[in-house]
């Protein structure tokens, strides 16, 4: 059980780096086979977008944590013919495998496509207006709750007017969770979060128009995640 630390550790993003370079392999087995949590809420954000199969239409994606970019990343690749899909995650180890699982032939029209972002996601820069989707499944929950409303509002420029973003958040209040050791000895872990009345609040402040809410309790360890399905 995560235990509530009284001030931010230091070096939250390195740690957290080195924490899923180290287990990213066990971190997979441990995931995958509980995607469709993901999996639905990814399909309700893109009934909502409703794309056009036109392959002249050209959208663009964004995922903020995509892993081993299995199913979601590979999913949004799918989606569109001609799609540019933009995976981020802070672990290069995990880029590593994400390109492994995505990208058979680096001269074939996925490569072309798929443009894989080692990195920190508060760190990140778009163009205002450029994206029409953003995904981030139990990845912004691992922000500083403060980086967590910047983020939301940076959210809301890069997305074109009627883009939409799709995420999990903590469901309860809770400024510095963490864990010593998560899957195994190798991993110090943090979380993050408002709860879901002020989760809601930020949103709709930065510009959001709320449209899916759901408080729902993860198969894999019992905890409470707020869903949402946003558009700009």
């Amino acid at each position: 059980m995560a235990s509530e630390a009284a001030t931010t550790p230091e070096n939250i993003k390195e740690r957290l780096k080195a924490s899923y370079d180290a287990v990213a392999s066990k971190y997979n087995e441990w995931t995958l086979p509980h995607s469709k949590k993901r999996m639905e809420y990814l399909s309700k954000a893109l009934e909502y977008l409703n794309l056009p199969a036109e392959p002249e239409k050209n959208p663009a994606f964004l995922e903020l944590g995509c892993g081993c970019g299995l199913p979601v990343t590979q999913k949004l690749l799918e989606t569109h013919p001609s799609a540019r899909v933009i995976a981020n995650d802070l672990s290069t180890t995990q880029i590593s495998i994400a390109r492994e699982n995505l990208i058979t032939n680096p001269e074939d029209e996925v490569a072309q496509r798929l443009e894989l972002i080692p990195g920190d996601m508060s760190a990140l820069t778009f163009p205002n207006e450029s994206l029409d989707l953003v995904v981030a499944f139990y990845s912004i929950i691992h922000l500083p709750r403060t980086e967590q409303t910047a983020l939301l509002e940076r959210i809301t420029k890069w997305l074109k007017p009627g883009g939409y973003f799709v995420a999990n958040f903590s469901a309860k209040e809770s400024e510095n969770a963490v864990r010593e050791q998560w899957l195994d000895d190798k991993d110090w872990m943090f979380w993050s979060g408002w709860g879901q009345e002020k989760t809601l609040e930020a949103m709709k402040k930065a510009g959001f128009e709320v449209l899916v809410a759901k408080v729902e309790t993860d198969a894999v360890d019992g905890v409470s995640f707020l869903w949402t399905v946003a558009k700009r």
